[in-house]
Order: structure tokens, then sequence, then C-alpha cells
């Protein structure tokens, strides 16, 4: 059975979901966003199988999220992200924020986030990059943009 190419569709969703739809790609880029940059690292923390870790790592590799350097004579590399990786952890922290609120229960967040820039611990807000103001779903309008399927 052939995958969907989700690459292809006029829409930035499908095309996110063609970088990071499978399940383990946002906790491979969770994982080496917090530190743990080497192969057998990232294995150990999530417990995945290593075909299918070497699977995602190349396919993010291939996709420019990650970026693969060697850290020692023999051939091994360790992962690092990329600008575009850094930018879709940003989406993470969005997803971090709606699992808190709705999946965290009593016992509260695993994750705290403490912003450099004020100090404190904080979650993301999205906010209108024009004027500053608050920006959810009930706050927009869809419009069709240039790239629209027509």
């Amino acid at each position: 059975m052939q995958r969907t190419n989700f690459g292809e569709m006029a829409c930035s969703i499908a095309r996110t979901l063609d970088v990071i739809g499978e399940p383990w790609s946002p906790l491979v880029l969770r994982d080496v966003y917090a530190g743990f940059t080497r192969f057998e690292q990232i294995q150990a923390d999530l417990g995945i199988s290593r075909k299918v870790l070497t699977e995602r790592l190349n396919h993010l590799v291939d996709q420019g999220v990650l970026e693969r350097r060697p850290y020692d004579q023999r051939p091994r590399f360790e992962y690092v992200l990329t600008e575009k990786g850094t930018e879709l952890v940003d989406l993470l922290m969005v997803m971090v924020r709606w699992g808190d609120k709705w999946l965290a229960g009593p016992a509260g967040p695993p994750v705290l986030y403490r912003h450099h820039a004020c100090g404190e611990v904080s979650s993301v807000d999205l906010r209108c990059a024009h004027c500053g103001e608050p920006m959810h779903a009930g706050d927009v309008d869809l419009l069709p943009g240039p790239g629209a399927a027509i």
C-alpha cells in the first residue's frame, strides 16, 4: 500500500505533515531540542527500534530539519536542528500548550518552559504578527492565498 504524498497537496498543514506527520518524528525533534543529539541517546530515551529511528532521522535530515554532524573517527554522527527544524520546535511548543491544558491531568505538565527574556515560566501564546493581538481559530477568516489550488 502506497502512502499518500501530502507534500504535493495545496495545503500548508498537509505539507507540514509530510515532514513530521509520522508519530515518531515530533518526538525525535523534541529529543534533539532537549539535548539528546546522538543516535544511542535518542533510541534509549524513546525506546524506539533502531530501524525506525534510522528511517526517521534520515527523513528529517533529507527534509532539512536536522543536520548530521560527525563526532568520532568512526562513522558516528550527532544530530542538530537546522533553522527549519528550530521553527518546527515552535510548532511543537504550541502542541505542548494544548497537551498541558487538556491532557496533563492532576499531576500537571511534565516540563515547564522558562522564557530567557523575562526569566518567568510561561507557555507560548499565538499572536498576530501585524498588530500583536491574540490570534486564535475564532479570530481569523480563511482567504485563498496565491498558492491556492484552483
